[in-house]
């Protein structure tokens, strides 16, 4: 039997009794899901490497020491811990993230409007910009959600396992986050009336 027919648990197990080649393919199975996670967080490939990097190096020192205990929740655990590696590195740089897509591309780009005038165009970005903003002025749960779900791509059930919230939690913090960028625009529409 491969190793890629061997469960996440199983692949511990085996890592834990003195397989240390079994962690490679731990490391292939979530690669991707991981890493783009952390990358769309923090909009910068050397920065999401140094997290992956640590996230794998805290991941390997938990489960020598013995502290891991997350019965066949391998992922989510991982993806936990890389969560909270990012949100280290912000409180440590005190600057919000901003919103990318997995090949790089600021997400706000990525609507095309086809043989569109030069007053639409500018009409488009200055939308981009607001709404980057707006995004940045919600408070962080709400910022958090938001990111993950539009922008990552993750599930509800995935973003409440990340940020250790029932997946109702998640969905308020989402219904607010929405709710609060539409007051905003509102606000803005308002204001740009008036001018």
């Amino acid at each position: 039997m491969s190793l890629q027919q061997v469960s996440d648990q199983e692949l511990i197990s085996l890592y834990l009794n003195g397989d240390e080649t079994v962690i490679q393919e731990l490391l292939r199975r979530h690669k991707t899901k991981i890493f783009t996670s952390i990358y769309l967080l923090v909009k910068d490939q050397y920065l999401a490497e140094d997290i992956f990097q640590d996230t794998f190096i805290k991941v390997i020192n938990t489960l020598r020491s013995g502290r891991y205990n997350e019965e066949g929740k391998f992922l989510p655990w991982v993806m936990r811990i890389a969560h909270n590696l990012v949100i280290d590195y912000f409180r440590r740089e005190k600057r919000a993230p901003t919103i990318t897509s997995a090949d790089g591309t600021d997400v706000l780009n990525l609507i095309q409007i086809h043989e569109e005038s030069a007053e639409d165009r500018m009409l488009r970005e200055q939308t981009h910009v607001d709404l980057r903003k707006m995004i940045h002025h919600l408070p962080d749960e709400q910022k958090e959600v938001l990111i993950m779900r539009h922008y990552a791509d993750l599930s509800f059930k995935e973003i409440a396992e990340l940020t250790g919230v029932s997946i109702n939690t998640a969905l308020g913090r989402m219904r607010y986050a929405l709710s609060n960028l539409r007051k905003m625009m509102n606000i803005k529409e308002v204001i740009v009336s008036k001018e």
